[in-house]
């Protein structure tokens, strides 16, 4: 490997192999001109992104959110659509004008409205992680695939040109047998750990605090420390870090390297926690079986790391080298035997590097195998219901649950302080029948689930 590379160097090694930016092939549909009806359910935030995304081309016809306030830009910005609080009034009285769902809410809700709008056959686009815990996981998947019903997570990363670009490398052997991959990102940068206060607040007039809620069963009272960002450090509403951004950044390893299946997963450098919050910081080390052609491969993921190239605690990367500045946010290093692939961000957005620079002539050749997507998840979605393109890759059944459950798992690691040796056929943990009740929430009275 190189022992040195200087910001020149770099962009040159981006710019050999992808021509200066990663700017995707389209795919043109056959019917580019169907308008699609979309009922998009929260509107701020990333809600505000998917609408943003999905509305090229189609009709903005309905807007659910449980907060008015946040809302607002979404209603000015579309004012023919229809504006509800409820998810479940909207379905009960527009569903037969909708033809496409999004769902940008906080992940404790991602399955009560998903199965919604599965019941009533709409094609649905989740946010990552698919819901956050393993049994809705799986059991979302299983009602998508029964009911035949087109779906999507929105982990953009899965639809960037960088993923494919990567997955079509790793098959043509161009760094030989990938034997690790590493990942790191700052997340949370919101309250996470111990001795958090939750200030009791009234409820304001724009907020349906109890649909908020929904079927989480442990009854909290409003408070802006958890409403409208800070959620993501309850396991009962987000699930930490490893929830956040895990979905974004393993995708590309979960695709390229075929890890559906069993793995073993274990966590270390864990920060202190409690029931109620997830800890500012983790490590977990992964270790997937050999599979097929692939080899066995050991998965490393860090959270909470506030800077990667001052961090003392960081475990950098074998083969970087040293005066590579790394990305505070997050990245991803795949090391194979002859060689390193490298991206400085989550997604697989930025140009890939790649080490020694001796591979990039080898890499130009490599034929493109998978079609490239434009527009994102949702884009991506709208044009397997016109018939345009196929299903998206990051279906529930095939590649979404999956992933899900593998970040999951990894969260049952942190909270238990075991090894979880995963069984993904049977959903259980091997040796660990304490696991079966934490797979599960408790449901609130008249939220319990019904997958009919």
């Amino acid at each position: 490997m190189h022992s040195s590379i200087n910001r020149r160097s770099f962009i040159k090694s981006a710019t050999a192999v992808t021509g200066g930016l990663l700017a995707p092939n389209l795919l043109f549909g056959k019917n580019p001109s169907a308008v699609l009806n979309v009922a998009a359910i929260g509107c701020a935030g990333k809600g505000w992104s998917d609408i943003t995304e999905i509305s090229a081309g189609n009709r903005i016809a309905f807007l659910c959110d449980v907060d008015s306030t946040k809302a607002q830009k979404a209603m000015l910005k579309f004012p023919d659509a229809r504006v509800f609080s409820d998810y479940r009034e909207m379905f009960a009285e527009v569903a037969d004008k909708i033809d496409v769902v999004t769902v940008s809410t906080p992940d404790h809700m991602h399955f009560p409205i998903a199965v919604e709008a599965i019941r009533h056959g709409k094609p649905v686009m989740v946010q990552k992680p698919l819901s956050n815990n393993l049994w809705e996981t799986r059991a979302l998947a299983n009602y998508a695939k029964d009911k035949g019903v087109l779906t999507v997570m929105g982990n953009q990363g899965a639809t960037m040109q960088g993923t494919r670009l990567l997955r079509e490398w790793i098959e043509a052997g161009l760094i030989g047998e990938v034997k690790e991959v590493h990942y790191w990102t700052n997340r949370p940068i919101w309250p996470q750990g111990t001795g958090i206060l939750l200030p009791a607040t009234p409820v304001p007039e724009t907020l349906n605090w109890d649909v908020w809620q929904g079927t989480c069963s442990t009854h909290r009272p409003y408070s802006p420390a958890i409403h409208p960002f800070k959620w993501r450090g309850f396991w009962d509403y987000g699930c930490g870090a490893l929830g956040d951004i895990g979905c974004h950044c393993m995708n590309s390893a979960f695709w390229a390297l075929d890890l559906k299946g069993d793995f073993i997963v274990e966590a270390s450098k864990v920060s202190e926690f409690d029931e109620t919050f997830a800890p500012k910081r983790s490590t977990l080390v992964y270790q997937f079986p050999a599979k097929g052609r692939r080899a066995a491969v050991k998965v490393i993921w860090q959270d909470g790391v506030a800077n990667p190239n001052t961090d003392k605690d960081f475990v950098r990367p074998p083969g970087l080298p040293m005066e590579l500045e790394l990305n505070p946010e997050f990245g991803q290093v795949f090391i194979g035997t002859e060689g390193i692939i490298f991206f400085n961000d989550a997604y697989c957005g930025t140009a890939p590097v790649i080490f020694p620079e001796t591979l990039l002539q080898k890499a130009r050749t490599i034929p493109q195998v998978y079609p490239r997507v434009k527009g994102g998840p949702t884009q991506e979605l709208c044009r397997a219901v016109r018939g345009e393109g196929d299903k998206p890759v990051s279906n529930f059944e095939d590649h979404a649950g999956p992933l899900t459950e593998m970040v999951l798992a990894g969260n049952l690691a942190v909270r238990l302080a075991k090894k979880i040796d995963w069984d993904s056929a049977n959903m259980v943990a091997r040796g660990l029948p304490e696991v079966g009740a934490m797979l599960k929430r408790e449901y609130r009275a008249g939220w319990e689930p019904k997958l009919v």
